[in-house]
């Protein structure tokens, strides 16, 4: 197997060297031509500055100094650039060429005149020296013009009613404000939709025009807005849905079953259905253009929205026939997606010197009731091999997962009550759900882990959503190797044998809400919310002392001879968003949550339900699992505990987080995806509720929990692909709250990290200290 140091090491040289050898070299180009190094662009505000230097031409803007240096390895020979059998790779030099900086000075100037700088002028500098040109754009902005007058002239008395009503109260465009072409779009835009969602369907952008005046005083300017009649000077139409034809279209011509339109009066649709596969009622929940309304634009965009998001039709059309002056027919013309789908999936995983592999297989059929249901079945599994344990490779299996599962969604709440609008913001789904995990860990510990589920989720408003499921079903089966167990006992952990070598059934509920999930992926200011509540076993805490369930041994109530459980658990998650321009964007975090067991099992929380920390979505420095909790240390154990409590020792009840991260772009072009990279530091930890055994100093005591917060930072790299993002973040240890005082700074042992780890190896083998955690991931981390 490759040592995992040395081939870090040579990441690492390898990426110091493509530095270093990586700037912009001209000696390539020829002598009467000039590689472009640098653009400048002065006496442009910030505010400017940046959508003024999108109007540079490409072909001018210096490369990048790394994919320059790709194409030049590839693209040069005995000196210069080859002129036949060229490779499509890097990016080719940008040489400077006077006419594109002349055009590009234009092109900055008109973007200022946009801005209200009519008399803006710009005047390209350009410097060469040893076959390197520097261009600088200066800019004298001048005076920028002050609309003075705004009058408005609308011919329509409607239209103008609906444009004082609904435009002119939050309109950009007003006397003493900077001129801004951007806000008259933006007008025009506003009216736009304004008469389109109140009937005008013939109604087009052209109809709007404005005339600007600059010459009645200095640097002020007058505006005359106009909403014109139709062509033939008669008003505007306001239509109203006459017919709605809805026809589902069969994808292929050899599937395509005999069909006839057939009038739905219950709905008044006219309903063909070329596949036979699918009822109205379902879809035509989500077609908001209905018979005798109003036309209106916004409620065609929601039809468009819901009817994609059931990921069951792969083209939707929607098209409008006039029937009389102010008739229309609405007609939907619906194409299905293939109704099943089969996805093999496949990683390999590397950590703390253990390597393995997960798959997973998952089948889908997209309408198997005729509702547009989704119905799933996943299988997954997934094999861990450390390579310190003796034998052959089979023998060297340190665990093994195999899960399977199966998902029903619904798009729509089933409920036994109406519920109106539900669908207007976003796609309600009830989700039924069956999972089983079979968990292995070499003589250590096994689970069988079987739940049950029925979820309802649903948006409040755009940018609200809640999830709530009123049954969560499940049972647990974990068990101890007996040699292990016993071992723990004798060592003093019969604590951790309880709460681990136990079987138990669950009957709880949760619940989420959300606010602004859609913006996630958004460069704009905003800030994230989610609340989690997950409570069980208070129906069956009641029913037990109603009927006076029996007892085990440990004064547990019993439902079927298994111990039912009780507890709370709450987590807060908080994220504020800050844009700082293009791609630079800031994120801080906060993570915090509380789980507390009682009644039944008022001592003991279960593996699943508690806390962990580390990994590649938390405090990244730290491999998950690996951190806390408190101030634990796993010295105190003996060498064949250390071996087999991994991963499973340092779980908690409280959890606390913290996160700061800074992204910005890197590279526009890199591999034909955008590079982006993240400076992060992530602070935090886990507790336990109470005293516990097994892990010494691990309790939450306010007197002392901020000198156990651990502090962790690194650098990232993430490959944004539009669909996903591919990332790499590598995590550096600050501050290790396992160790006292001022040793927990174990950055100051970063230079000599060698004696440290070796000391650190002495007295925690077969546990590696690691300053360096490397996560690779697809998706941002928050």
């Amino acid at each position: 197997m490759i040592n995992r140091r040395l081939l870090f090491s040579f990441a690492k040289i390898t990426l110091l060297c493509l530095f270093f050898i990586s700037c912009r070299s001209a000696k390539y180009v020829d002598d009467q031509q000039a590689l472009v190094t640098k653009i400048e662009l002065d006496g442009i505000s910030p505010e400017l500055k940046e959508s003024a230097s999108a109007y540079i031409s490409n072909e001018i803007r210096p490369n990048s100094p790394l994919n320059l240096t790709i194409y030049n390895l590839f693209n040069t020979k005995d000196g210069a650039y080859k002129t036949t059998n060229l490779r499509s790779v890097g990016e080719a030099p940008r040489l400077l060429d006077s006419a594109l900086v002349d055009l590009s000075a234009t092109q900055i100037q008109a973007y200022l005149k946009t801005k209200g700088y009519f008399e803006a002028e710009v005047t390209p500098q350009i410097q060469v020296r040893r076959k390197k040109a520097r261009i600088n754009f200066v800019t004298d902005l001048k005076t920028p013009y002050i609309l003075r007058n705004v009058s408005y002239d609308i011919e329509d008395p409607a239209v103008r009613n609906i444009y004082e009503q609904q435009v002119l109260p939050t309109t950009q465009v007003k006397s003493s404000q900077k001129y801004d072409a951007t806000n008259l779009y933006l007008e025009r835009e506003n009216v736009y939709n304004a008469l389109r969602n109140r009937g005008y369907y013939q109604y087009v952008r052209q109809f709007m025009t404005v005339a600007v005046d600059t010459n009645q005083l200095d640097h002020q300017a007058d505006l005359a807005l106009q909403i014109q009649n139709r062509e033939d000077s008669s008003a505007h139409r306001v239509y109203t849905i006459d017919s709605v034809y809805v026809k589902i279209v069969s994808p292929n011509e050899e599937l395509k079953k005999p069909s006839s339109a057939q009038l739905d009066s219950a709905r008044s649709i006219v309903y063909e259905d070329e596949t036979q596969k699918f009822r109205l009622r379902s879809i035509s929940r989500y077609m908001f253009v209905r018979s005798d309304d109003l036309y209106n634009q916004r409620d065609e965009n929601l039809s468009y929205d819901r009817l994609y998001e059931m990921n069951t039709f792969r083209s939707i059309k929607i098209s409008y026939t006039p029937v009389d002056s102010n008739k229309l027919n609405v007609q939907y013309e619906l194409t299905p997606r293939s109704v099943m789908s089969n996805q093999i999936e496949g990683e390999f995983t590397f950590s703390s010197g253990m390597s393995g592999f997960n798959i997973g297989d998952t089948y889908s059929h997209r309408n198997i009731f005729g509702g547009a249901e989704l119905l799933e079945v996943k299988m997954r599994y997934g094999v861990l091999f450390d390579p310190r344990l003796p034998g052959n490779l089979s023998q060297k299996i340190f665990n093994n997962d195999f899960q399977v599962g199966v998902n029903l969604v619904v798009p729509r709440l089933m409920v036994p009550f109406g519920v109106r609008s539900v669908g207007r913001y976003g796609l309600p789904r009830t989700t039924f759900s069956s999972s089983l995990q079979i968990f292995d860990q070499d003589n250590t510990y096994s689970n069988r882990y079987l739940i049950n589920s029925l979820n309802y989720f649903w948006y409040q408003s755009e940018n609200i959503t809640h999830s709530y499921t009123p049954i969560l079903l499940e049972y647990r089966l974990g068990r101890l190797n007996p040699t292990f167990a016993q071992n723990l006992i004798d060592e003093g952990y019969l604590l951790y044998v309880e709460s681990n070598n136990r079987e138990y059934f669950g009957l709880g509920s949760q619940y989420a809400y959300t606010l602004n999930a859609p913006k996630l992926l958004k460069k704009e200011d905003f800030n994230y919310l989610r609340l989690g509540v997950d409570v069980s076993g208070n129906i069956l805490g009641l029913l037990s002392s109603t009927f006076d369930f029996k007892k085990n041994e440990a004064g547990e109530r019993l439902l079927f001879n298994v111990p039912y459980l009780q507890y709370i658990k709450g987590e807060v998650d908080y994220r504020w968003y800050k844009h700082f321009g293009g791609n630079k964007q800031l994120v801080l975090r906060f993570n915090t949550g509380v789980a507390v067991p009682y009644g039944n099992n008022s001592s003991l929380l279960i593996f699943e339900k508690s806390f962990f920390a580390g990994g590649m979505n938390g405090i990244r420095a730290w491999q998950a699992r690996t951190l806390g909790p408190g101030g634990y240390n796993r010295e105190g154990l003996s060498e064949s505990l250390r071996l087999n409590l991994r991963n499973l020792d340092q779980l908690g009840e409280v959890k606390i987080e913290g996160n700061a991260e800074y992204r910005f772009r890197l590279l526009n072009n890199f591999l034909g995806a955008k590079l982006n990279g993240a400076t992060f530091v992530d602070m935090g930890n886990i507790w336990r509720l109470r005293p516990n055994e097994l892990n010494p100093d691990g309790e939450f005591k306010a007197d002392r929990f901020l000198s156990q917060i651990a502090i962790g930072t690194g650098f990232g790299l993430r490959i944004d692909m539009d669909y996903f993002v591919i990332r790499l973040d590598a995590g550096l240890k600050v501050k290790d709250p396992q160790f006292t005082g001022s040793d927990q700074w174990v950055i100051r042992h970063l230079f000599n990290s060698k004696s440290f780890r070796d000391d650190y190896y002495l007295t925690h083998k077969p546990d590696r200290y690691n300053f360096f955690q490397y996560n690779f991931g697809v998706g941002l981390p928050f």
